[in-house]
């Protein structure tokens, strides 16, 4: 039986629940037979994949801002959850840019927020809080970042996780001590690509959204690498680190990695590349050398060491199929959106087999 099968009947709550991550959460937390609330902002993207695979059927849909501490309690105290994945966030780079205030506060006080709320619970719950790979302090080296290396970041965002990260630490050790009924871990992943996201200036919604009004799409920054994931890779994480806590009072207070093997490191034109293999009319176009914006770094990747000995986890899909799989999605959506719940669940369940084919102690 799969460890994860845990989740079946346990009341779990997602902040962020419609964003990209938090829609394809939810779906594979429904189909693990959870107890779904989920708490998110009114405003979604469009389209949006929560909407056009009427992901908020089968669970509790609630809108609130994680930055309102009093109604955030309220849900925490009437809700009383056994797992908490903490996704809510200003998640964008450059949109840090142009709204710093908005970054910090969102990621810092509403993970603030959401820590203070866990305080109120007497019982066991299991809590896994989201920032982001981006949270290290980049220096661009050519390996990766382990959990132990310096946070922090340049930009608003990045310097808003590390901070982030930092309260997440101190909450754990002032009021989470050993013992807690309340057990508390980070995680930490990036570049995550996958069906479903729509968000401004991200390379994979600039294609779809480009090629299928057969447009070009422009590179910025082209020869940056990032180590792709598919976006059910880092979820498996966290559903496994989140089932981790239960069994192991020692993951209380760790930050884990999760990410692709350190080879699997490939530049955003080979992305795009690989992506138009599976696409019929494609253009792009390198604009790396006008004035494209704000900084973004040219190179990052994370060590995920500590998850593969402490979490037995470890990537499933290798570049070529985490492109297939998300081209695929995309084309089954602009064929018939009124189809793509079950393209979302046939793919999460694909990723599965995948991951019981391989051994992997989660899914067997």
């Amino acid at each position: 039986m799969s460890i994860l099968n845990q989740f079946n009947g346990a009341k779990v709550l997602v902040t962020g629940h419609t964003g990209f991550k938090g829609a394809w959460l939810s779906a594979w937390l429904k189909i693990l037979g959870a107890e779904l609330v989920g708490i998110s902002l009114d405003k979604l993207d469009e389209p949006s994949h929560f909407d056009v695979a009427s992901i908020q059927k089968g669970m509790k849909d609630l809108r609130l801002d994680v930055r309102d501490q009093k109604a955030l309690n309220e849900v925490f105290k009437n809700e009383k959850p056994d797992f908490v994945f903490h996704l809510a966030a200003q998640a964008l780079v450059r949109q840090s840019y142009d709204n710093p205030v908005d970054t910090w506060s969102t990621n810092v006080m509403g993970t603030l927020n959401v820590l203070e709320s866990l305080r109120l619970l007497d019982k066991v719950c299991n809590a896994v809080i989201i920032t982001s790979d981006k949270c290290y302090d980049n220096v661009e080296w050519v390996w990766g970042y382990k959990e132990t290396d310096a946070l922090g970041g340049s930009d608003p965002y990045s310097a808003s996780k590390g901070a982030a990260e930092f309260a997440i630490r101190s909450h754990i050790k002032s009021f989470f001590s050993k013992g807690s009924k309340v057990r508390i871990a980070s995680a930490r992943a990036g570049n995550v690509i996958g069906g479903g996201d729509w968000s401004t200036d991200r390379i994979i919604p600039d294609c779809v959204k480009a090629w299928s009004k057969n447009k070009t799409v422009k590179l910025r920054n082209p020869n940056a690498t990032r180590p792709w994931q598919h976006v059910l890779e880092p979820l498996s994480g966290y559903l496994r680190l989140g089932i981790g806590l239960t069994q192991n009072e020692l993951l209380h207070g760790e930050s884990f990695n999760f990410g692709p093997p350190a080879h699997q490191n490939h530049s955003v034109l080979e992305l795009v590349e690989q992506m138009s293999l599976h696409w019929e009319q494609v253009k792009w176009e390198d604009i790396s050398g006008s004035d494209s914006g704000p900084y973004e770094s040219g190179l990052l990747k994370l060590n995920c060491d500590k998850a593969l000995a402490l979490l037995n986890w470890n990537a499933v899909m290798g570049f070529e199929d985490t492109v297939r799989m998300t081209a695929n999605w995309y084309s089954e959506f602009y064929k018939n959106p009124t189809n793509i719940s079950q393209t979302t669940n046939v793919q999460i369940n694909e990723y599965m087999k995948s991951a019981k084919e391989k051994g992997l102690d989660w899914a067997l």
